[in-house]
């Protein structure tokens, strides 16, 4: 009988060695997406100064911590790619892919905020530290996801510029959504989680065009403050 066990334990005993090392990578990622995480939290906080202030000053602020806040998420991608195998990304990357789409949405309103316009992929991918010959790199459908998510943070945006007086911005969220919808449209998406957050994609346009009718219509808009003082 002892030729038989020496033979299972020569098969078995190296799957446990695989196992532990593979699980003391995954405790080391699971430490390191704490700190990110932290910063994730802290540019969060950040931003969300646009819902309760119109003034440029604070705003400005906020952008400021927020891409201070983006030095050191790129501190933690880094060490990420320094830690997970080459060639073992998608082993790994359950770790921090919600993470990832979250701040890929946090980059594109930062951008959003400063410029106006959306950012691409490569641009978001710098703006994180991770690059396409880096281990660690921007998925497509994270960058994609993050999209959608800016919309739905924008219908947000647009509802509590109204309440603080603003009536500018809800025209300009209402323009770049409705070419962030379009664009989408292009795609023939087959991910079953993409689509399904593109389907969400409708009701945040329906929410946003709301917003710009209702000023409209109470001639709070710069085009129907014109035309209710010429009549």
């Amino acid at each position: 009988m002892s030729e038989p066990h020496k033979l299972f334990t020569d098969i078995f005993s190296p799957f446990q060695e695989h196992i532990n090392a593979e699980q003391d990578v995954r405790e080391v990622i699971r430490n390191i997406m704490k700190d990110l995480e932290k910063s994730l939290r802290e540019i969060v906080i950040a931003l969300q100064v646009i819902h309760t202030e119109v003034n440029c000053e604070y705003i400005d602020e906020a952008l400021l911590k927020a891409r201070e806040q983006l030095g050191e998420v790129q501190k933690g991608f880094d060490a990420l790619d320094k830690v997970v195998p080459n060639g073992q990304y998608y082993r790994y990357n359950d770790h921090w892919r919600y993470s990832t789409q979250r701040l890929c949405f946090l980059v594109a309103l930062i951008v959003f905020l400063e410029k106006g316009f959306l950012v691409d992929r490569v641009t978001a991918a710098q703006m994180l530290g991770v690059h396409e010959k880096q281990n660690i790199h921007l998925d497509l459908e994270d960058y994609l996801m993050g999209l959608l998510n800016l919309a739905t943070e924008l219908s947000r945006f647009a509802v509590n510029s109204v309440t603080l007086g603003d009536y500018n911005r809800p025209l300009q969220i209402s323009k770049f959504v409705a070419e962030l919808n379009a664009g989408f449209r292009l795609l023939n998406l087959k991910n079953d989680s993409l689509r399904k957050r593109f389907d969400a994609l409708k009701y945040d346009v329906k929410k946003i065009e709301e917003v710009v009718y209702d000023l409209s219509i109470r001639g709070l808009t710069p085009a129907a403050s014109v035309e209710h003082s010429v009549s």
